[in-house]
């Protein structure tokens, strides 16, 4: 046998060798299993127009985005947004009424669950998407607050998600915090006459 053979052999014993032992590793891992995982994460992305002046309206636009991180899908997923305020927020969105007459298809709607008439918590399921794969994102977007100033202002908006394998509903990692208040237009004038 000559060198040149000898080395091919050599070679090919290896090769041989080494997928034996991938496969033993591979048999290994199989054995192991990797637990299915349900990781949800949510939040708020945001951005505030803020005047600071009694009787003009300030508002802000938002997002609220619902995230699996896992390697198991969320079924039947829907979003909870409580406020809590000490003045009047105007809520609204691309959302449609459970009993709502609308005949087309909003693209990305969703559908409110809970009663219209509830200022303070408004529950939304999507009505295109019934499950968030592993790796996907579902949001709900461009909602709009807005609320004309008083003396002082402050609100709240908290985000939870719920789905079938989440009975107990996940929090939002951030929410969106609005505090304020109103400059005394009598007191900037006594400021500017002092000067």
């Amino acid at each position: 046998m000559s060198d040149h053979q000898e080395i091919q052999q050599k070679l090919i014993d290896w090769q041989e060798e080494q997928s034996s032992y991938l496969d033993q590793i591979k048999g290994l891992i199989q054995d192991l299993g990797v637990p299915e995982d349900l990781k949800i994460i949510c939040y708020f992305a945001s951005s505030f127009q803020l005047a600071h002046q009694e009787d003009r309206e300030n508002y802000g636009i938002g997002s609220f985005h619902v995230q699996n991180v896992g390697n198991k899908a969320l079924t039947n997923p829907h979003i909870g947004l409580k406020i809590t305020a000490n003045i009047d927020f105007q809520f609204s969105g691309k959302y449609l009424y459970q009993n709502s007459k609308q005949t087309r298809m909003l693209s990305n709607a969703w559908e409110r669950i809970n009663e219209p008439s509830d200022k303070d918590e408004i529950w939304l399921k999507s009505i295109q998407k019934q499950t968030i794969e592993p790796g996907e994102t579902l949001t709900f977007s461009n909602f709009q607050i807005k609320w004309i100033p008083t003396d002082k202002y402050s609100g709240t908006i908290q985000g939870f998600t719920y789905g079938n394998e989440l009975p107990n509903g996940v929090n939002a990692l951030n929410q969106i915090n609005l505090n304020g208040s109103v400059a005394d237009r009598q007191q900037e004038g006594n400021q500017h006459e002092k000067k």
